[in-house]
């Protein structure tokens, strides 16, 4: 939709439209898309963050997230993490917009997969 939106602006800038017209057009293309768009975040939000810890000592770990709630704690949690002196050194690092992007990008599937030289295993997934 950027790119329509940016054909639109181009347009009024070299007076092939007026500017009431290029704002006509832009309120269509932002109607359209958020006519689209609820549909398909609805079902990706809908699934699942897995991770998987197999332990060669049988200490295993299943922990399963609602993507919602991921989303809701990355945008809340980091900030508050941030401001208590024990933990800001472990978070200052973290870019959690990536992690964020990621999500509204809907990454799917196998996000880690490890494998230790002792048998151990971590899968970090979302379905």
């Amino acid at each position: 939709m950027k790119e329509e939106i940016s054909k639109v602006l181009t347009m009024v800038q070299e007076g092939k439209i007026d500017s009431e017209k290029g704002a006509e057009l832009i309120s269509v293309l932002k109607e359209k898309e958020a006519a689209i768009l609820p549909q398909k975040p609805n079902k990706y939000l809908d699934k699942t963050l897995k991770v998987r810890v197999v332990s060669k000592e049988n200490d295993n770990v299943n922990v399963n997230v609602p993507i919602k709630l991921v989303k809701a704690i990355l945008k809340t949690g980091h900030s508050i993490a941030a401001s208590m002196p024990q933990s800001e050194k472990y978070v200052k690092d973290i870019d959690i917009n990536l992690l964020i992007d990621a999500i509204e990008n809907e990454l799917d599937g196998n996000i880690v997969d490890i494998k230790s030289a002792n048998g151990d295993t971590v899968k970090v997934l979302i379905e």
